[in-house]
């Protein structure tokens, strides 16, 4: 796997929770799926800050720190969108109109990502530097926070130090969130 296929997979998940969020035919479905977006939109930015945009800064001087510097701005204002829609109920009048916001600003991230920065940074990298970017990434995840902290760090290595004090944390209350299962309508 390289990184661009593991960074646009997790892309096409978020696309898929948001569409089933939408469609949810009630509540409980809603909550189930925006937590599941929630989980993985945190733990995908907070993975691409601590190994894509480095790879950035490391393999394409300094084209990559105005690339990484750039994705951190758009991470920062995604993470105070995000936390606002974690803290919402699905039935709370600005649930839609919070959701579609914070998707449309993902959707320039990611159109920004998969066009230019990603294409760009693969001819910069051999086969076996990018999967091994791909793996650290998909590794990172594992130890991430599942929940939005915009007040924290987004550079490493107070990032890293921040999330390991976060992750553990959000990951008792994620023990108590409904997540989808195999009974949770789904639109795809």
């Amino acid at each position: 796997m390289t990184v661009t296929e593991a960074v646009t997979h997790d892309h096409r998940e978020l696309e898929d929770y948001y569409n089933n969020i939408k469609k949810a035919p009630d509540s409980d479905s809603a909550t189930r799926w925006q937590n599941q977006f929630v989980w993985e939109l945190a733990r995908h930015s907070i993975g691409e800050e601590l190994v894509v945009y480095p790879a950035f800064e490391k393999y394409l001087g300094d084209k990559g720190k105005d690339m990484a510097h750039r994705d951190r701005n758009d991470h920062n204002q995604l993470k105070v969108e995000l936390k606002k829609f974690q803290n919402l109920g699905s039935t709370d009048p600005d649930f839609t109109s919070t959701l579609d916001k914070l998707f449309n600003d993902l959707q320039e991230h990611i159109k920004s990502e998969e066009a230019d920065d990603l294409p760009t940074l693969e001819k910069a990298l051999t086969d076996d530097v990018t999967a091994d970017i791909a793996k650290s990434f998909e590794r990172t995840k594992m130890f991430t926070p599942t929940r939005s902290h915009p007040s924290a760090p987004d550079k490493p290595p107070f990032e890293t130090a921040v999330g390991l004090l976060a992750a553990p944390i959000d990951k008792l209350a994620d023990l108590f969130r409904r997540f989808p299962d195999e009974n949770t309508p789904r639109v795809s």
